[in-house]
């Protein structure tokens, strides 16, 4: 009955949080969203979703095609957020043709793991289950070095194959460059993302800077399941995008 509750999982975007501690102190733990969930299904429950299973099945159960590896996401660096990252900027020649620069994508737009084998809508759905645009924000050198700095400071987040970041242990930005070149301070520079991150969401404070920006009428999980259609199988690798430094 997995796919007759991803109705619900849906709406409550996939993730449990789990209160561990009291006073005000409070830590998450990230629940993958399997068939182990449904082995004591509420009979009660199932017979509410019953009448929906036929509508829900229709939405999630068409196929887009195969990855050839599971990916999760995970800080600095991971195999889903690394190609997240490459679908946007892939997905960016919506203003005038060109592609962007670079992608960010936040590690908490990832909210499940992409399975190994066959991909469904319903997968891309419990991946990036938020109404998330597609955007472009052009940015001055100087500011996404700011930006570079704020993604040190959490520790990484999804970035393009474009980018290759050194960062200490106490989310300090030591070097970054984009195509194997330092970023130019005076340069205008086109990032890949979506429009939560464009408000300076996600302490992504520098993205408030951007000169411009341009907002497609994509959903961001629409440009994944596009994107895997037409690439199917799908692969990432662990590129040393972000590397910590010892």
């Amino acid at each position: 009955m997995k796919k007759a509750l991803f109705l619900f999982f849906i709406l409550h975007s996939s993730l449990f949080t789990l209160h561990l501690k009291a006073q005000r102190q409070i830590t998450t733990e990230r629940v993958e969203v399997t068939n182990r969930l449904d082995a004591k299904p509420d009979p009660a429950a199932m017979a509410i979703m019953e009448k929906y299973k036929p509508a829900v099945d229709s939405l999630v159960a068409p196929i887009l095609g195969e990855s050839l590896m599971g990916m999760t996401g995970g800080k600095p660096e991971s195999l889903l957020s690394n190609w997240s990252a490459d679908v946007l900027v892939a997905s960016s020649d919506f203003v005038d043709g060109k592609q962007a620069d670079l992608g960010l994508f936040n590690m908490g737009g990832l909210r499940n793991n992409m399975p190994k084998g066959i991909i469904r809508r319903g997968d891309i759905m419990l991946i990036s289950p938020f109404n998330n645009h597609l955007a472009v924000a052009h940015l001055k050198g100087s500011d996404l070095l700011e930006l570079m700095r704020n993604i040190a400071a959490v520790h990484g987040e999804g970035v393009s194959r474009e980018v290759r970041l050194v960062i200490t242990k106490e989310g300090r930005l030591e070097s970054a460059t984009i195509g194997g070149v330092p970023i130019d301070p005076e340069r205008i520079y086109r990032v890949a993302t979506n429009d939560y991150l464009t408000d300076g969401n996600d302490k992504m404070f520098a993205m408030k800077k951007a000169l411009k920006v341009d907002v497609s009428e994509a959903i961001v999980r629409e440009c994944m399941m596009k994107y895997i259609e037409q690439h199917s199988p799908i692969s990432a690798a662990i590129e040393g995008r972000i590397v910590v430094k010892d």
